[in-house]
């Protein structure tokens, strides 16, 4: 093995970033998109929907989670637009339910199997729920490495 070999950097084929409304997750979707076409890799951009900002008439309703649903993909779609104009040329959508963290570790990760995921340090709502950050949640309990980005 040479030297030049051991001073690279692994270069991933899949990425994939969780993307919300917060500046930190701006900023990681930002890195995974650069990452992503650096190392001609795929991108897969995710966003979770999440229960609990649902009441249970809103959950109930199917209407109501097909609206919400489809404003995500909306939303995600504008995530795809950018990535591809910068010249990704590999990119999927994925929208998971539930606990951000939890939906990302047990059904997200192990369903796209990504070499990496990137994400922001806090969540759109800015509150540290349960014992602690969800990218604290994510760091400790993913089978993949984790680059956290603020």
């Amino acid at each position: 093995m040479d030297n030049t070999e051991t001073m690279n950097p692994k270069k991933f084929k899949r990425i994939l970033v969780g993307v919300d409304d917060s500046p930190d997750a701006q900023l990681a979707f930002r890195y995974a998109m650069n990452r992503a076409k650096s190392d001609d890799a795929e991108l897969v951009i995710c966003t979770i929907m999440e229960s609990d900002d649902m009441n249970v008439y809103q959950a109930l309703n199917k209407d109501y989670v097909h609206g919400q649903r489809a404003e995500l993909v909306k939303h995600l779609e504008g995530y795809q637009d950018l990535a591809q104009r910068v010249g990704v040329q590999k990119v999927k959508l994925v929208i998971g339910e539930g606990d951000p963290g939890e939906a990302m570790v047990k059904s997200i990760i192990p369903e796209v199997k990504p070499d990496i995921l990137v994400i922001g340090s806090l969540s759109k709502t800015g509150v540290r729920k349960y014992f602690g950050s969800q990218a604290a949640y994510m760091a400790k309990y993913s089978p993949i490495s984790v680059m956290i980005v603020r």
